[in-house]
């Protein structure tokens, strides 16, 4: 009897002692915070952003947690969160670069008009890109990926759009700096705000017309305030926005060498294709979604398209005159950005 209970007793006090060490064992050794500015129904956020997060943390054993705050939770404004990943504010965000227009110049080669093929292959082409010509401008941060999204659309709550003459006038939502410039050259009236703004925008009608992908209509209910849609089909698109997804360079430093491996293993080239092709994928639904509505659609003709091509032109040839003057090689920086994205058009088979 004795010896029946001291078993019970150890087999307790082990049971105990293996329930106290998983416990400990599971407590993670590092938390860091992620940061973002869309709201949680959005692609990037579900499909991105929260399943990369938990890829992390499970390969990393658990030692590793990463908290995702959406819709700028931790406050600030979605210009600011490459400066917050920056300065430790946070320790992870994940922003439009286009937001702080001049911050990232090189990169401004993927934003000019009819650059953007696939977002799978852009993005592949961009994240070559920055690892071969962008290391200073972003040498302040630990870079997990550079992205792109797929070419963006024009949405409008009036006329549909279909010639160059039907943008004079109309207050269009420029996503960035070039964007803004081809459209003025095209006699509209550029309004530059970040995606979070729109919504509101169209209602009040300080928009008549937003660019934009249709990835992120839906999230925004942009297909409930606009009725007709342009798009621009080919080889290379109207548009493109790129991303910045990246940690602060204190955080990352500080993890021995096993957990940045895990850092490492879901970071770069193949990250920023995994990201480009969700986005591909959601271009799709997010048309699905507003065809379903009733909303009208559009594809320019493509003897248009080379119209507003050669009309846009300009902004091209001044983005490579200004990254000359700035004492870079425009014209080779435009060609190898071309250049790559052709490569990854043929690799990616998009």
């Amino acid at each position: 009897m004795k010896i029946k209970n001291l078993l019970i007793t150890l087999g307790v006090t082990l049971g105990s002692l293996t329930t106290a060490l998983s416990a400990q064992a599971a407590e993670p050794e590092y938390t860091f915070k992620l940061h973002h500015f869309l709201p949680p129904m959005a692609m990037a956020h579900k499909d991105f952003l929260q399943p990369w997060a938990d890829k992390v943390m499970k390969e990393s054993g658990g030692r590793i947690k990463i908290d995702v705050f959406p819709a700028m939770q931790l406050g600030g404004k979605p210009p600011q969160l490459f400066d917050q990943a920056r300065k430790g504010v946070v320790d992870i965000s994940w922003t439009v670069g286009g937001y702080t227009p001049g911050r990232f110049p090189k990169a401004g080669a993927f934003e000019l008009p009819f650059m953007a093929a696939s977002a799978e292959a852009t993005s592949m082409a961009l994240q070559q890109y920055a690892e071969e010509e962008m290391q200073e401008e972003l040498s302040d941060v630990h870079v997990l990926a550079l992205h792109t999204h797929a070419p963006g659309s024009l949405h409008s709550r009036g006329d549909m759009i279909k010639v160059a003459a039907d943008l004079k006038d109309l207050k269009l939502r420029a996503p960035n700096k070039a964007m803004a410039e081809a459209f003025g050259i095209m006699g509209s009236a550029p309004v530059f705000m970040p995606v979070t703004q729109m919504s509101s925008a169209l209602a009040k009608g300080i928009l008549d017309v937003a660019a934009l992908p249709f990835e992120v209509v839906a999230p925004m209910k942009i297909n409930q305030l606009t009725n007709n849609h342009t798009l621009v089909k080919g080889d290379r698109g109207l548009y493109t926005q790129f991303f910045l997804f990246s940690m602060n360079k204190q955080a990352y430093e500080q993890l021995p060498a096993d957990l940045k491996k895990v850092i490492d293993n879901n970071s770069g080239i193949e990250l920023a294709r995994h990201i480009g092709y969700l986005f591909d994928q959601s271009e799709q639904h997010g048309y699905d979604i507003t065809a379903k509505g009733g909303n009208h659609f559009y594809t320019l003709p493509a003897a248009e398209a080379d119209h507003w091509k050669q009309m846009m032109q300009p902004v091209t040839d001044s983005w490579i005159g200004d990254m000359t003057e700035e004492g870079a090689n425009g014209q080779a920086l435009y060609d190898k950005a071309n250049a790559l994205i052709t490569k990854y058009q043929k690799k990616t088979g998009s």
